[in-house]
């Protein structure tokens, strides 16, 4: 089998994106799914994203981290809309649907404004958070971000303190009133990414839980570029949060399969 794919990345956080709008994709596949994510013996992503029909919506997103498992990834839901208007499958905004639940977007150049999920029942700890944004994330501050070793303690927390099912985990330092740099391991890839917008989303509502901002449009810098977070807050729960940042075509081929 001959895979027409298309390359894409949002802030760093990189995608195989695939149209599969005439549901040909193997997705019980596991292994096709992890040699095409891997870096050395395939195309090399982060995870894969399958565009599909959707009866409720403009489109469905099928999302796949590079070990096969599924969740919902903000930074992928980002870059499948712009997907989408490439396609011309939709205009400057949408509607689509994911494992977490529809979605809205809107898209201006390559810049992509995506809808999140309400957040409520945050669970604050001494020295964490804990959050679910699509995604479960624990988030944590941290001295000396650019010196820590991303993988080995985020891997510790992510089987140590979370078990089998685990969670992604964010380490987190404080640049200003409203910005904050974000490093961030990923279940599913089990490495550091350069960016996770699910990820980053909770970092900027934990912030703002725990009082280190009172900003409701938080700036985050993550390793492969800026992201902003805005929201509302109303009767502890988080409302109309929305992510924002670039997502861009790198390129586009063919794999056998």
């Amino acid at each position: 089998m001959v895979l027409q794919f298309f390359k894409y990345q949002g802030t760093g956080n990189d995608f195989v994106v695939i149209d599969n709008r005439e549901d040909f994709f193997p997705k019980n596949n596991i292994t096709l799914i992890t040699k095409l994510c891997d870096r050395r013996f395939g195309v090399g992503g982060d995870g894969l994203i399958l565009l599909e029909n959707d009866p409720a919506s403009d489109f469905k997103m099928e999302y796949f981290n590079s070990d096969g498992s599924q969740s919902m990834c903000g930074n992928g839901g980002r870059c499948v809309v712009a997907f989408a208007h490439y396609l011309g499958v939709i205009g400057k905004d949408a509607t689509f649907n994911a494992i977490d639940g529809l979605h809205y977007a809107t898209i201006e150049g390559d810049i992509v404004n995506l809808k999140m999920n309400d957040v409520d029942g945050i669970k604050e700890k001494p020295a964490y958070s804990f959050l679910d944004t699509g995604s479960p994330h624990h988030v944590q501050l941290v001295q000396n971000l650019n010196d820590l070793d991303v993988k080995i303690e985020g891997a510790k927390l992510r089987y140590g303190l979370y078990g089998k099912s685990g969670s992604n985990i964010n380490f987190v330092e404080q640049s200003n009133a409203d910005t904050f740099k974000v490093r961030t391991y990923e279940r599913g890839v089990e490495d550091e990414t350069l960016s996770c917008g699910t990820g980053v989303t909770a970092v900027a509502i934990a912030m703002h839980k725990e009082g280190k901002t009172i900003s409701k449009n938080v700036k985050i810098n993550a390793v492969g570029g800026d992201l902003t977070i805005s929201f509302e807050q109303q009767n502890g729960s988080y409302t109309d949060i929305f992510l924002k940042g670039p997502a861009k075509q790198i390129y586009k081929g063919e794999i056998e399969c």
